[in-house]
């Protein structure tokens, strides 16, 4: 099971009784959840003797792990690998991507035959250096062997992605452009040479804003080291670093900032509590996250009404730990049955589950797929987008065809379909009844701000500006409200990518913010907000 499973499990079994021996793979990966086991087995394991525990992973930073378990026992199990060589720049390179390219061109030249794999940095990236391969090996013609360039990223529609899987004809070559899912996640085979730039996307959290952005930053030698080893798979490999050997030994962090120090603990938090654990600050965290991280997932879940003024969980808090969501869209979830339209809201949390991986928008008909977008588009906002996209999917009968023709992701919408059915078995467990309010669209509005209201943004002179922190914010381009500028919103999230974009919004009245939640806003917070929007504005 994944570990996110496993963590549920937690709720259900606090002594995992019903569990003799617990493996936990890949822990060198460090995710959120990996993190929170550890200090849950850990304490299982001091009181539960007959339970076997086994942490494993390729590239381990295993004295610590044996120090944080106890000085538990360190097993070194030789891998099937073959020989690998590797090699590094003389000299920095100034743009990683151009030296990718080259290199490729130049393994395809003059290396033996053999698969290359390219690590890099996301979409953008690699289709930038799939373009850049095109051109070139258009110009060489037929005075270079056939070489075929397969991208792969999280967003490629499954049909492309499972090209990387099919076999090389003979006399040809195979370059793979990939993120870091082909780090560990899949082994492609073939693959005899690696091309590692030493940069990856890294998400990072800032609790004062709360603002995520996915930042390119130097990986780490555990990543490096791992990505060495998908060389060496099927025979002796080559690995191509594009940085020097003094960058590698001097520059880069033994491993990866563990994830629980770089995200929002909301989910978290709620999941201790639930578990009875209330002192969070002195958990035992393998590598404890920024207190004030913790302490503004506490505050959120207070304001939230999952927490009452002792910090104890509230019967909605108890609610709201059966859903393994963020907690804002549990208390959504929970709100729908007083605004009776739980079956639209359940739809709208199903596809923010895939948030931005829904509409996909090839390089080469981009204006065609803008125009399909745009044909979703409703008034009110993304919600109610995300909300019809699903609908038209379910009244096509569940057609890839529709999918297709409407350039929206077949994959993404099955798993939204999936997480949707989940959402519907747990709503029925918290015994929120299932209703349709498919008529008016205010409701649903209603209950999205009974969630979201900590994500409201106002307009302003200089634009948007978040009401409890007054930081500038913009609506995304992909928004439904881009153009339109509405005074009250509501987001989903904020990333920055270019500037601070709120994503997936809403429009909303500020009086169902004292409405939804009068213990947070308060009228003079709102009026405040009101007489700081620009004359031409005022309705």
């Amino acid at each position: 099971m994944t570990d996110g499973m496993l963590l549920r499990e937690f709720l259900g079994e606090p002594d995992m009784e019903g569990y003799s021996v617990l493996m936990i793979d890949e822990a060198h990966e460090r995710t959120l959840h990996t993190d929170i086991l550890f200090g849950l087995v850990k304490d299982v394991s001091r009181f539960r003797p007959n339970l076997k525990l086994i942490v494993s992973s390729a590239t381990l930073d295993s004295e610590k792990f044996s120090k944080f378990f106890d000085d538990a026992p360190i097993f070194l199990i030789p891998g099937r690998r073959y020989s690998i060589d590797i090699f590094h720049t003389k000299a920095p390179e100034a743009d990683y991507l151009e030296a990718a390219v080259v290199s490729v061109l130049h393994i395809h030249l003059t290396q033996p035959a053999g698969d290359i794999l390219v690590f890099l940095t996301g979409q953008e990236e690699i289709e930038t250096a799939f373009e850049m391969l095109k051109e070139r090996v258009a110009r060489l013609g037929s005075r270079i062997g056939e070489l075929i360039i397969l991208p792969i990223y999280a967003n490629l529609p499954s049909d492309m992605q499972a090209k990387i899987f099919e076999p090389t004809p003979p006399g040809a070559r195979k370059v793979v452009l990939a993120t870091n899912i082909a780090e560990t996640s899949l082994t492609i085979d073939g693959i005899i040479y690696v091309i590692d730039p030493g940069f990856c996307k890294q998400k990072s959290y800032n609790p004062r804003t709360g603002m995520e952005s996915l930042v390119v930053v130097p990986c780490s030698k555990a990543s490096s080291n791992q990505r060495a080893g998908r060389s060496g798979r099927v025979a002796p490999g080559k690995c191509f670093r594009l940085f020097t050997s003094w960058a590698y030994h001097n520059e880069m962090e033994e491993s990866s900032i563990p994830e629980i120090q770089r995200t929002n603990l909301g989910n978290v938090a709620l999941l201790l509590k639930s578990l009875g654990i209330n002192d969070l600050i002195h958990f035992d965290f393998m590598d404890p996250p920024p207190p004030e991280t913790l302490v503004l997932a506490l505050e959120q879940l207070y304001a939230l009404g999952a927490l009452n003024h002792m910090g104890e969980l509230t019967k909605v808090g108890r609610k709201m730990a059966e859903f393994p969501v963020d907690p804002m869209m549990s208390k959504m979830l929970i709100a729908s049955e007083k605004y009776k339209c739980s079956e639209e809201i359940v739809t709208i949390s199903a596809m923010l589950s895939v948030n931005n991986a829904i509409f996909y928008r090839p390089k080469d008909r981009a204006v065609y797929a803008d125009t399909a977008r745009a044909n979703f588009f409703r008034p009110g906002g993304d919600h109610l987008t995300l909300l019809s996209v699903y609908n038209e999917w379910q009244s096509s009968g569940y057609s890839m065809q529709w999918c297709f023709d409407n350039f929206i992701q077949y994959r993404s919408m099955r798993r939204a379909r999936d997480v949707r059915e989940q959402i519907e078995g747990l709503i029925t467990r918290v015994e929120i009844e299932m209703v349709s309010n498919a008529s008016e669209d205010v409701p649903i509005r209603k209950a999205i701000t009974a969630g979201y209201y900590y994500h409201t943004g106002v307009l302003s002179k200089g634009g948007y500006k978040t009401v409890k922190h007054q930081q500038t914010v913009h609506i995304h381009p992909t928004s439904s409200l881009f153009e339109k500028l509405p005074r009250w919103v509501v987001y989903y999230e904020l990333v920055f990518t270019t500037k601070e974009y709120m994503r997936q919004v809403i429009e909303i009245e500020s009086s169902w913010l004292l409405d939804v939640a009068p213990h947070y806003y308060k009228q003079n917070d709102l009026s405040e907000s009101n007489k700081r929007i620009p004359k031409n504005f005022k309705s």
